[in-house]
Order: C-alpha cells, then sequence, then structure tokens
C-alpha cells in the first residue's frame, strides 16, 4: 500500500478561514509542499482578506480562495470540479446564537452538510472527513442535534455512493485549546476585568490542541474505510483549573449554567458502545451495517470492541489536566507570551 500523501492531491476545506482551517492550511504547506491545489472555501470575505496575507497566493501557489456558503449547492459544486480531498469545517458552532436563531443553525449544519455530501457525489471527490464535536453525543442543544444530524447524513453518504470511489467520514472531538470562542481566550481577555466569570464550578470538559485536531482530521483521510466516527483519547480539565491557570489571584464568580449547556460531555454514549471500537490512540464508532466486513475491519487496525455500555464522559475521565500543564499548553499552543498577573 501507496503511502498516503497529499502531494499532488487537490484539498478543499470548508470553514477554511477557521481556527482548524488555518491549523490544516499550515500543517499541509509544512508536510506537502507539493500539494496540487489547497481551496480555502468560506462565506467572509474578511477572513479571508486576513488569512491572505498569512499565505499569499504569490508565495503559497497551491492556495485558491474561494468564496462561498455550504448553503450554497451550486457554488459548493463549482468549487469541487477537480478536488480529491475534502474536509467540511464550516458550522454555526455557538450554542447560544444557535438557540436564538434555530433555523439560520439547521440550514449551515444540516443542510449544508446534506449540500456538501451532494456536491461530492456529483463530482469526483474521493475522500470526505466532516468535523463534528462532543455536543453531538447525548445532545441536549440545538447545536449538538443538527451536529448529530449531520454526522449521521455523513455517515450514510458511504450507502448512497454506488460505484463511486469516495469515503465518507467523521471526527468527534472536545473544546479545541484556544479555538476562536473558546474557553481560554475567553479567559485571558477577561483578567483585564478583574475577574473571571465561571458559569459551574462542577463543569469539565474535553481538551485537543489544534496539532491534535489537525491529526485527527489526517488520520481519518488515510485510514477511512467509510462511515467511521473516529474519537481520541484525550485528556479532561476542570473548568475551575483553567481559571486557577489563567488567573490564581483573580476572583472566580459562578454566574450560573447558560442554556443549552452540559455539566459534562460525552464523545461515546451508552447506545454508541455496541458498534465502537479500540483502536489504540482513538476510538472509532463504526456503522451498525457498515458496506465492509467487520471482521476484516478488526483485523486491519487490531480493533478491540470496548465493553459493553462503556461511556466516554469528560467528569468520569482517566485522564487529567493540572493548572500547571494547562499553563504549559497555553504558552505553547494559544499565547507564547502567557505569563500570570501579579
Amino acid at each position: 500500500m501507496s503511502k498516503f500523501t497529499l502531494n499532488n492531491k487537490s484539498v478543499l476545506i470548508t470553514g477554511g478561514t477557521g481556527s482548524l482551517g488555518k491549523a490544516l492550511t499550515r500543517r499541509i504547506f509544512k508536510e506537502y509542499p507539493d500539494v496540487k491545489r489547497l481551496v480555502i472555501f468560506s462565506r467572509d470575505e474578511q477572513k479571508q482578506f486576513v488569512m491572505a496575507q498569512e499565505f499569499p497566493n504569490a508565495k503559497y501557489k497551491a492556495i485558491r480562495y474561494f468564496i462561498g456558503d455550504v448553503r450554497d449547492a451550486e457554488r459548493l459544486k463549482r468549487a469541487m470540479k477537480g478536488v480529491d480531498y475534502v474536509i467540511h469545517a464550516a458550522a454555526m458552532k455557538h450554542v447560544h446564537l444557535a438557540e436564538y436563531n434555530p433555523m439560520e443553525c439547521i440550514k449551515t449544519n444540516v443542510l449544508g452538510a446534506e449540500n456538501v455530501i451532494s456536491a461530492c457525489l456529483e463530482t469526483d471527490v474521493e475522500r470526505v472527513v466532516a468535523l463534528s464535536t462532543d455536543k453531538a453525543a447525548a445532545p441536549i442543544n440545538l447545536y449538538g442535534a443538527t451536529k448529530l444530524a449531520s454526522d449521521k447524513l455523513f455517515v450514510a453518504a458511504n450507502n448512497i455512493k454506488g460505484d463511486k470511489n469516495i469515503r465518507f467520514s467523521v471526527v468527534r472531538y472536545g473544546n479545541v485549546m484556544g479555538s476562536n470562542g473558546s474557553v481560554i481566550p475567553f479567559f485571558l481577555n477577561k483578567r483585564k476585568e478583574g475577574f473571571l466569570p465561571i458559569t459551574d464550578k462542577t463543569m469539565t470538559r474535553f481538551n485537543i490542541t489544534l496539532d491534535g485536531g489537525v491529526d485527527m482530521v489526517l488520520h481519518a483521510l488515510e485510514t477511512a474505510w467509510g462511515g467511521e466516527i473516529f474519537v481520541p483519547k484525550i485528556p479532561s480539565y476542570k473548568i475551575t483549573d483553567v481559571a486557577e491557570a489563567i488567573a490564581p489571584n483573580l476572583e472566580h464568580k459562578e454566574i450560573g449554567i447558560r442554556p443549552g449547556e452540559k455539566i459534562h460531555e460525552e464523545m461515546i454514549t451508552a447506545s454508541d458502545s455496541f458498534y465502537t471500537y479500540d483502536l489504540g490512540k482513538y476510538f472509532a464508532i463504526i456503522p451498525s451495517v457498515p458496506n465492509w466486513s467487520t471482521d476484516d475491519y478488526v483485523a486491519a487496525f487490531k480493533a478491540a470492541p470496548v465493553p459493553k455500555g462503556f461511556v466516554y464522559n469528560s467528569g468520569d475521565n482517566e485522564e487529567w489536566e493540572t493548572p500547571e500543564t494547562l499553563r504549559e499548553l497555553i504558552k505553547t499552543h494559544v499565547d507564547p507570551t502567557f505569563t500570570i498577573d501579579a
């Protein structure tokens, strides 16, 4: 089997101007300098303008900036002409905004997902990896429900591909450290107000770095057989430990849980456990009726079924970040100038 590479391949990233899209772009140009074309597909012209300062076409000959919305099926089809691999990162992701604007969230996260799938099936795309979220497991908010629906669409797309050489898979992970709108940049910004607002002091979350998210996407592109939902083995943190890491000398005010929030997040539910396999670095939730042999899959990846009823929950995790490890991660992955306020 030939070694996986993106050299001489054309790649399209929906939502490519977001945190993960930019991290993917950096990695692709670093590790695959002969990538044929890298299409940044997004609807925000200002973000594309800013990203083009970091990745100018004059230096990065393969990059293309393509204005478009995943709600626009025809625009997606046009963008995917000649594309080999698609990474679907576009989403409306803020929980409270989705609760207030439900149909807008559905149009982007569900109908947009279906548009991506249709465009891929109508062109010559070979691999598709869609980004999910821990909020899609046993969802209690609209954002999580739309991402669960999106996951189902991408998994089921493998059933309607016919004889096309295409595989759809999903990567699901927790809070991305330092990503737009996440808690660490929020807390760093809030320090100047003299206190940190904490929704609930018992809250926990999974934690993954941007590099870890990129690793997962590339892993899925390389290894997916079609229909898997990949879940990483990652540590959790207590929200109080994040506050302690960032501003131990400030007041931490408990302000109450927001609409649609959970105290703990899940990435694998007890119901998922019947179809979940341990791959070593990752878990894979496979389709209940895959279009390939489960026995062959187990043999190929030395996969082990998880115990029936297994739950992967941020509150019951075996691995935890501490204030000290969080400070090092913030310096490495978020803000190299970070110091604790005196």
